[in-house]
This record gives structure tokens, C-alpha cells and sequence, in this order.
């Protein structure tokens, strides 16, 4: 089973979106350029929503069936770990191994001294082709990353056989997750990981590595763009080499856990991809439910009033609501509207605070970042939520489409 060189992972909390994402799939082939669809749902928004992994595989086969799909399309178990893999192996052909948590949890001595002596021959100065520096390899910095990072590639490997014994070989697509952390990887220390990778026979597709910067949840990124290309350029040819080097799979490529809209470095990642002629994955792009939330809104009325409640709930509940995602947001709650403010607004206005258009003077981060932590409180509606999403259908689905072609497919693959 191979991933296409260009896919593009977007989630559907609430399985009502899916013809609206792929449709944003087809715009792009219409265009010219193929990209692999990848529907994904974590375990946590799972219980979240008091979903099932099989609502996710029945919503992208009815929406592939119904829209007539006839390329590669992809159910991702995301996020996932020992603790959860079961519930997702009937039902998904891609997995995101999750092993963030066991960065830095210290091996054994003698796998540290293990790993130094496999890897000595590449102490001294190390050159990957396209990077005009060398890396200066020591053994001290092999210790090091062995001692940050062996304990979470035997995870991935743990994770990753327990998925092959019971789907077989070259049945699902493997991607490694080490974005969920607070320092990033360095392309010399992902060069050694994907080595590792290799060793423990895990046949990886995609690999999802720390950038420099704050990718926090549905707004743009934060950082020095010049220090992310850079980074982004030579991760690019790291795996580039470590393919040849270490036998790894022909398909792998780098995967960007956006956390969506991250629209400042879309140019550089364009013009990089394009350059080395390479393929990627984007994790999560568009956020879907916040668009669901902006159609109810210009909708008026009913969907209007449902907007405004869940935001009012946001306020109420804050702490409990953002507490999962303190590492991926940034909110300033002082700055938030009152809720009496909020209640005066039309569906113009809630729309366009919420909307990521940043040109937008109503536009606010702030809010955006909260009502990205609020679905609980929409799944907590029930029917009162889901039925207005089928009632505003139009005006919803023309928001996620537009969203995730114009905004995330467009700059990303085909502009600039």
C-alpha cells in the first residue's frame, strides 16, 4: 500500500463534511494535481464526540462511493497509541504512531552504548547532498539522542508490529509522530531517528517531526519563517538520503502536523516541495468544525442562536475546555468579548471574528483558538447541533470546501 506523493489529512468531527472535503480533492485534480485524501479522527475526539472509528471508514466510503472517487483515499487512525490502536485496526489503513510522551525517557545503558557503536562510522563530519554544511557528528551527541529517543522508536516499533500481526504486511500506512513535543528535532538528529526507524524494520511513509515555532490549533503560525524554511528545506533532504541510505520505503515523506491554516509558511513550503520535487503530507488542514460553526452563523436565526450558545458555554467553561491543548494555544482571555457583547452581534459579524481571514479587522485569534477547543460543547447539543448542520447544509459545506481548496490546497500546491 503506497501513499501518493501529495496527500492531505482533514478531520470531520462530527462525519457531516466529508463530501464537502473531498470535493475540495476533486477542485484540485481539476487543476491538475493529485492529492490523496486522508480522513482522520483522534481517540480523544472520538470520546469526545461518542463516535466510533467506523463512522469515520462509513463516512469516506459513502462519500467516495456518492462523489464517484475512483483514485487512493485513506481512513488515519490519528494520534494513536498501545493504549488505543485496537478499537482503530478493523477500521483504518493509515496510523499515526504517536510517541511523542516517550521522548526523553532514558534506555538502558547498554542500548545506548549499542546504538553509539552502529553509528560511530558516521562520527567526524557528516554531508547530505543539497545542504551546504556539514553536521559535526560526536559520539557524545549520539548518546545524547539515543538517550532522547530510543525508548520512543521501540514504541513505534512495538505499535507498529502489533498493527502488522493483525493486518499483515503492506496492508496500512505507517507515519511516526514526534511533533507533540517542546523542542524540535534538528535534521541531523532526524537523520539518526529515520536510521533507527529503519533498523527496527518499520516501514515508515511518513514522519512527522518538531519544527522551530508555535503551530497552535487553527491559526497561523508563529515564528521565524527564514529559521522554518531552512529547517523545512533540510529535513527535505535528509529523508531524501536517508532513503538511499537505509532502505527505508521510496513513498516517505515529511509530514507537517499544521494544526491547520498555518498560512504564513505555505509559500516557503510551495516553493521547497516544488524545488526538490518531492511529495508531503499535511496532517490536519482546514479546520472543518470551526467551519461548520462559521455557516451556522451566516445562517442566521437558529444557527446564529446554536453559534452564539456555544460560545457562550466556551466562556463559562474555559479552563476545562483549553486544558487539553494548553501546548497548542495561545489565548489571551482577557481579550475575549463579554457574552452580552457577543449576543448583539448579527451572523455577519460572528462569522467574520471567526473566519481566518486575517485582513479582516473583525477577524480575532483569540476567539478562533477558543471556539476550537469548544466541539465538546457542540457534541454536548447533540441532534439540536447535528440537525442544524443538515438543515444550513449549503451554506456549511460552501465554507468548507471554499476553506479548504482556496485557503490550504491552492497556496500549498498550486500557486506562488
Amino acid at each position: 500500500m503506497i501513499l501518493g506523493k501529495f496527500s492531505f489529512g482533514t478531520g470531520d468531527r462530527f462525519a457531516h463534511q466529508g463530501k464537502a472535503q473531498l470535493r475540495a480533492s476533486i477542485l484540485a485534480k481539476e487543476a491538475g494535481i493529485s492529492i490523496t485524501p486522508v480522513w482522520n479522527k483522534s481517540h480523544r475526539e472520538h470520546k469526545t464526540i461518542k463516535s466510533d472509528p467506523s463512522d469515520v471508514r462509513k463516512e469516506a466510503d459513502s462519500t467516495v462511493k456518492e462523489l464517484g472517487w475512483t483514485e487512493a483515499y485513506f481512513v488515519d487512525a490519528d494520534h494513536i497509541n498501545m493504549n488505543n490502536v485496537e478499537e482503530f485496526i478493523p477500521y483504518s489503513d493509515f496510523f499515526t504512531l504517536d510517541v511523542a510522551d516517550y521522548i526523553g525517557k532514558q534506555p538502558e545503558k547498554g542500548d545506548i552504548e549499542d546504538f553509539v557503536k552502529r553509528y560511530s562510522d558516521y562520527t567526524g563530519e557528516l554531508n547530505i547532498p543539497g545542504i551546504s554544511r556539514p553536521f559535526h557528528i560526536t559520539k557524545e551527541f549520539l548518546e545524547e539522542l539515543a538517550g532522547n529517543f530510543l525508548i520512543a522508536i521501540k514504541e513505534a516499533e512495538k505499535i507498529y508490529k502489533h498493527i502488522e500481526k493483525v493486518k499483515g504486511t503492506d496492508n496500512f500506512i505507517t507515519e511516526v509522530s514526534m511533533d507533540e513535543v517542546d523542542a524540535p528535532q534538528t535534521p541531523e538528529e532526524l537523520f539518526f531517528i529515520l536510521a533507527e526507524i529503519a533498523a527496527k524494520g518499520i516501514p515508515a511513509q511518513t514522519i512527522a517531526p518538531k519544527f522551530t515555532g508555535r503551530f497552535n490549533k487553527g491559526v497561523d503560525y508563529v515564528g521565524d519563517l527564514n529559521q522554518f524554511a531552512r529547517e523545512f528545506e533540510e529535513d527535505l533532504l535528509v529523508i531524501k538520503q536517508a532513503i538511499k541510505e537505509f532502505g527505508l520505503p521510496k513513498s516517505l515523506k515529511l509530514s507537517v502536523h499544521s494544526g491547520s491554516d498555518k498560512f504564513s509558511i505555505y509559500e516557503p513550503m510551495n516553493r521547497l516541495i516544488k524545488k526538490h520535487d518531492t511529495g508531503i503530507h499535511i496532517k490536519t488542514a482546514g479546520t472543518t468544525w470551526l467551519e461548520e460553526l462559521i455557516g451556522l452563523a451566516e445562517s442566521g436565526g437558529k444557527g446564529l442562536k446554536i453559534a452564539k450558545k456555544i460560545y457562550a458555554e466556551a466562556i463559562d467553561r474555559f479552563e476545562e475546555l483549553t486544558a487539553p491543548y494548553a501546548n497548542v494555544i495561545d489565548i489571551n482571555f482577557s481579550t475575549l468579548p463579554d457574552v452580552k457583547e457577543v449576543n448583539k452581534w448579527d451572523g455577519s459579524k460572528f462569522a467574520n471574528t471567526l473566519r481566518h481571514e486575517q485582513s479582516n479587522p473583525d477577524y480575532d485569534r483569540e476567539i478562533r483558538q477558543l471556539m476550537h477547543c469548544a466541539y465538546k460543547v457542540a457534541a454536548e447539543l447533540g441532534d439540536e447541533f447535528t440537525e442544524a448542520l443538515v438543515e444550513f447544509e449549503p451554506t456549511v459545506e460552501k465554507n468548507v470546501s471554499h476553506n479548504l481548496f482556496e485557503r490550504h490546497i491552492k497556496p500549498i500546491f498550486l500557486e506562488y
